[in-house]
């Protein structure tokens, strides 16, 4: 039975998955073998607005439909969702991004939906009929997202190059646009885009492979006749990703972005930038007067030697395995008072997961144990070692029973959120209902292996070399592997990745139109007891 603290770093383990393929009966009869690929699933969104508590609803959205799921935790052998809705699109689009919203006078779900009509359609999905369809765009959308800070506020990137803020207020009903950000920011089609937590910066990118962060205005209550446009960005930079980038957020004041062909998420940051310090007016943004120049800020308008560059990387996620693949989105789970954890979805089936606190704790141990060593406090290792190990880090087995000298790498990272650069250790195959961890075993007896040299560190060279590279957080070049792997079989391309509001479900979604359902502390039979 695991205890209490190991549950507590749980990763997500595979529970259960399902097929939707009601698309093939929305296609032409005739044409019903060239229709197949219309059975995707591009987006995944939770709704964000139940209490606390409540079981967890999420829309994932095909071409042609939105399917609103319920997820129940009953036991560890029920199947745990449910299918509660089902909005049809019998037009031509072909949709593929989603977000939520509620009305702003009943207060029921919203649930906003966009592909290629250039429209965004907004549902409402205790009726499952269509509200209303906000129309502005002069080219598809391939992303949607709320605001954070305001239910009604949503922002959508679209083929003309163009971003476009909507407002669902009544006050807003005869012009719902309030925002276009646009000008020279953008070349070529959109991607992704994202809001800050504080609903006042935004991220955007696509195939021009630039990713532009946007500081934006304190929003009209009232009317207005015509859309404020922007012209320029606050920072912009094509220096991040050497190809398009499908996907961009915010973790934190930290950035997240991911390009095709790259196999790698990176995380950066914007030198200069805090979201407590004053917010930037649209006539602050930089404007590129030098051309040739692929980087401008205005949080670092001037370089000196204390700030040498107007970005930095800090770590890159290893995503191998997506070949020619684009519109693969990675999620953060990010709630404060929990652990953040970063979910991917490739496209031969795996599913990667990092847990970002692992990298702080990992190195505050590493810390810990050298400083114990140094005084001569002892055991270091084993029962009553006098820093306690953490419970998801392995112990790797000795093959051999000459070793005779270990391995130390120190570590000089901090917290959770500045160490974040390391090779990962665990990797999990899916089969069946359960799943089975390789590269890992349990603390092997201390009496089964030779003495370590008191200069050690009390574990073996395999274990100090594993642990290093998984959970170093020192070179911001190397990829950090993922903390668990999940296989899927049958050739699933994961296009999506949704989080529950409260962190215990992650969905992906993809072709086939299957979403994969993933859990952590699940019950068992007639208990609350959480699963290994």
């Amino acid at each position: 039975m695991p205890s209490a603290d190991a549950a507590e770093w749980e990763l997500p383990r595979l529970r259960a998955s399902f097929l939707f393929q009601d698309d093939y009966r929305s296609s032409a009869p005739d044409d019903e073998a060239g229709n197949q690929d219309l059975a995707e699933f591009f987006d995944v969104k939770f709704y964000p607005y139940n209490p606390q508590g409540a079981p967890p609803v999420f829309a994932a959205t095909s071409k042609r439909h939105a399917v609103i799921c319920r997820l129940t935790q009953i036991d560890k052998d029920t199947q745990p969702c449910e299918i509660i809705q089902l909005i049809r699109d019998d037009s031509d689009d072909e949709n593929c991004a989603s977000c939520w919203s509620r009305d702003p006078v009943t207060k029921e779900p919203l649930l906003c939906i966009a592909g290629t009509s250039s429209n965004i359609k907004i549902y409402n999905v205790r009726q499952g009929t269509l509200a209303k369809t906000l129309v502005g765009h002069g080219g598809g959308i391939n992303d949607i997202t709320t605001s954070p800070d305001n239910p009604l506020i949503i922002a959508s990137a679209s083929d003309d190059t163009t971003i476009r803020i909507w407002s669902l207020a009544p006050a807003h009903k005869k012009q719902p646009c309030l925002c276009i950000l646009g000008g020279e920011s953008h070349s070529y089609d959109l991607l992704s885009v994202a809001f800050h937590d504080t609903g006042r910066y935004l991220l955007s990118t696509g195939h021009d492979q630039v990713i532009n962060m946007w500081a934006l205005p304190e929003f009209p209550t009232e009317h207005i006749d015509v859309p404020v446009v922007f012209q320029y960005p606050h920072f912009s930079s094509s220096e991040i990703h050497n190809n398009l980038v499908d996907c961009v957020a915010f973790h934190g004041d930290l950035i997240l972005s991911r390009a095709c062909h790259e196999d790698s998420i990176v995380l950066w940051q914007i030198e200069g930038f805090s979201s407590t310090d004053p917010i930037p007016g649209p006539l602050d943004a930089p404007t590129p007067i030098d051309m040739a120049k692929q980087t401008r800020s205005y949080f670092t308008p001037t370089l000196s030697p204390a700030r040498p560059a107007m970005f930095t990387r800090l770590a890159q996620f290893h995503t191998p395995d997506c070949g020619i693949q684009f519109f693969l989105r990675f999620r953060m789970f990010r709630v404060p008072g929990k652990r953040p954890i970063l979910a991917f979805a490739n496209a031969k089936g795996k599913t990667f997961f990092w847990d970002f606190e692992r990298f702080g704790e990992y190195a505050r141990y590493m810390d810990a144990l050298k400083e114990a060593k140094d005084a001569g406090r002892y055991p270091l290792v084993g029962e009553g070692a006098v820093v306690p190990k953490p419970v998801w880090l392995p112990v790797r087995r000795v093959k051999k029973a000459n070793t005779t000298s270990n391995s130390f790498v120190q570590s000089t990272a901090g917290d959770g959120t500045a160490s974040l650069r390391s090779f990962a250790a665990m990797s999990v195959v899916g089969g069946g209902g359960g799943d089975k961890e390789s590269m890992v075993s349990a603390s092997p007896d201390p009496e089964s292996h030779p003495a370590l040299p008191t200069s050690g560190l009390g574990y073996n060279r395999e274990t100090l070399e594993a642990w290093a590279e998984t959970y170093d957080a020192t070179d911001p070049v190397r990829y950090i592997k993922a903390h668990r792997m999940v296989q899927i079989e049958g050739g699933f391309v994961g296009r999506q990745v949704g989080w529950s509001p409260e962190g215990e479900w992650c969905v992906v979604v993809g072709n086939g139109n299957r979403a994969v359902i993933y859990h952590r502390w699940a019950k068992e039979k007639g208990t609350a007891t959480p699963v290994a």
